[in-house]
C-alpha cells in the first residue's frame, strides 16, 4: 500500500511538474496579440539616452575583435564600450587596446582581482560609465547594428528600469546536444521571460540586458560571489519593484555559440544551476510583495533542486512499477509524466520549425530525428548538471568555470551572420595563470574620466 501511494504521488508530482513547465513554455504563443505585444516598438526618432556597454573579456582573443567592430556598427550616436580584460590575459587585453587605439568610444579596464568571475569584472567596470543605460554583452556576441536604437526607445516608451533583449544560440547544426541547447534558449528568451517579466519576477539574462546606470548603482551592482549574477540582480531589482521590460525580435536578438564540447556544457549548466541555489538561499525574493511572486520564484530558483530529484526518482520510479506488484490503476499513473513528456516534443517539434523559418536556417529531417531522439539523453546531462551542483554547492565550492568560445555561430549561413577577423580568428585560448594581484581596477590613459 505505501509503495503504491508512494510510486503514485510521485508520478502526480512529476506530472504536475511538467505540465507548468509546458505552460509557461507556451506563453508567448497562447494568442497573435501576446506574441505581437513581446516585439520591440519601432523607434520614432533618434535616441535619447547615452549608452556603456561592458564587454567582460578573459582569454576571448579568438572572437573579442569581431565582437567590438560588431558594437562599433551600431546606428546609435550616443555609446561607450568599455572591455574589461584581466591583468594575466596579455593576449586579449592587446586585442582590446588595439581596438580602443583605433576608435575613442572603445576603452579598456583591466580587472586585477583574485580570483577572477564576471561579477567582479562588471563591478570593476561599473565606477568608469558614463552613460545613461549600462548594457552588458559577453565577448563572443554578435549584435545588432539597430539593437540598441530599439532599447533606447523601450527605455522612453515604457519607463523601465531595466529592458532584457534576446539572447540565440544559432549553430544548432554543430553537435545533437547544440540543436537542443539552441532551442532551449529560443524558448526561454521568446516566452518563458516575458511571462517572469508580467509577474513582476524575472531572473535576467546574462547579456544583452541593460540597466538604468543610476538604479543599478544604488543596488549596489552585482553580487561578486554568485554564479549566476544575472539571476541574482534580476531577482534583487524585482523584490524592489523595479519594472522590467523583455523584447524579443529575431532580427534583434544577440547571436551566440553553444558549449563546444559535452563537458563545457556540464560545466556551463552546474555554474548556473549552482548559481540558481545560490540566489535562493540568500533569499532576496522573500521580499516580493505577493505570494503568487514569490511562488514562482521558489519554483524557479529551485529548478536545480527538482532536475536533480528527478533524475535520481524517475528511474527508481519506473523500475518499481515494472518490476514490483502494483495494482494496474497505479501503473497507469506512472504513466503520466509520459503524457507531458509526448505534448512537450510535439511542441519543441513546431518550436523548432519556427526557429528555422525566423532565422532563415534550413532544418531538415535529420534534426528532428536527432531532436527526438537525443531529448532523453539531453535529460540525463541536465539532470547531471543540477546533482553536480547540488553537491558543489553543500561542498562550498564556488570556484568559476569559464565556457569557452571558439565562433562556431559566425558561419550558420543565416542572412546576419558575419565572419570572424582573420588575425583574431588564428589566436588560441591561453589557460589562466596563478597570479595574485590585490583588488583594484588599473586604466588604461583613455578611462581618465573627462
Amino acid at each position: 500500500m505505501l509503495t503504491s501511494v508512494f510510486i503514485a504521488s510521485i508520478s502526480l508530482a512529476l506530472f504536475w511538474m511538467a505540465a507548468f513547465t509546458l505552460w509557461w513554455q507556451m506563453h508567448a504563443w497562447r494568442t497573435p496579440e501576446t506574441l505581437a505585444s513581446t516585439r520591440f516598438g519601432s523607434p520614432e526618432s533618434g535616441g535619447a539616452l547615452s549608452f556603456s556597454l561592458l564587454l567582460p573579456a578573459r582569454h576571448e582573443q579568438a572572437v573579442l575583435d569581431h565582437t567590438i567592430q560588431r558594437l562599433l556598427e551600431s546606428s546609435h550616436t550616443d555609446f561607450e564600450i568599455i572591455v574589461i580584460v584581466g591583468h594575466d590575459d596579455p593576449e586579449t587585453a592587446q586585442v582590446a587596446r588595439d581596438a580602443a587605439s583605433g576608435d575613442p568610444r572603445v576603452r579598456v579596464v583591466v580587472d586585477t582581482n583574485t580570483p577572477k568571475n564576471k561579477p567582479k569584472a562588471l563591478n570593476t567596470a561599473l565606477p568608469h560609465c558614463r552613460g545613461d543605460i549600462v548594457g552588458v554583452f559577453d565577448a563572443e556576441d554578435q549584435v545588432h547594428p539597430e539593437l540598441l536604437t530599439h532599447v533606447d526607445h523601450a527605455f522612453r516608451s515604457s519607463g523601465a528600469d531595466v529592458v532584457q533583449g534576446g539572447v540565440q544560440l544559432i549553430n544548432f547544426h554543430s553537435s545533437w546536444y547544440s540543436l537542443r541547447n539552441c532551442l532551449e534558449y529560443f524558448f526561454w528568451f521568446r516566452s518563458r521571460l516575458h511571462l517572469h517579466a508580467q509577474k513582476g519576477f524575472i531572473p535576467l539574462g546574462g547579456n544583452t540586458v541593460f540597466v538604468r546606470t543610476d538604479v543599478l548603482r544604488a543596488a549596489g551592482g552585482w553580487d561578486g560571489e554568485c554564479l549566476a549574477e544575472d539571476c541574482d540582480l534580476g531577482v534583487r531589482l524585482s523584490s524592489v519593484g523595479k519594472k522590467v521590460v523583455v523584447a524579443y525580435d529575431s532580427d534583434m536578438v544577440t547571436r551566440e555559440e553553444t558549449p563546444d564540447t559535452l563537458m563545457s556544457l556540464l560545466k556551463q549548466r552546474t555554474r548556473w544551476n549552482q548559481g540558481f541555489l545560490q540566489v535562493y538561499r540568500k533569499k532576496d525574493w522573500k521580499q516580493l510583495p505577493t505570494t503568487g511572486q514569490r511562488l514562482l520564484a521558489r519554483y524557479t530558483l529551485m529548478t536545480p533542486f527538482l532536475q536533480a530529484f528527478s533524475g535520481v526518482i524517475i528511474p527508481l520510479n519506473a523500475a518499481i512499477a515494472i518490476f514490483l506488484d502494483v495494482p494496474v490503476g497505479i501503473a497507469f499513473v506512472t504513466f503520466l509524466p509520459a503524457v507531458t513528456a509526448l505534448v512537450t516534443f510535439v511542441f519543441e517539434l513546431v518550436g523548432l520549425h519556427d526557429f528555422g523559418k525566423q532565422y532563415g536556417l534550413r532544418v531538415r529531417f535529420t534534426h528532428y530525428v536527432k531532436l527526438v531522439v537525443g531529448g532523453p539523453f539531453y535529460q540525463v546531462l541536465l539532470a547531471g548538471a543540477a546533482i553536480r551542483a547540488v553537491w558543489r554547492e553543500q561542498r562550498g565550492r564556488s570556484d568559476w568555470e569559464l565556457t569557452s568560445h571558439v565562433g562556431a555561430h559566425l558561419n550558420t549561413g543565416s542572412p546576419n551572420s558575419g565572419s570572424l577577423n582573420a588575425t583574431s580568428a588564428q589566436a588560441t585560448s591561453a589557460p589562466a595563470s596563478p597570479h595574485t594581484a590585490s583588488v583594484h581596477a588599473e586604466t588604461t590613459r583613455e578611462d581618465v574620466p573627462a
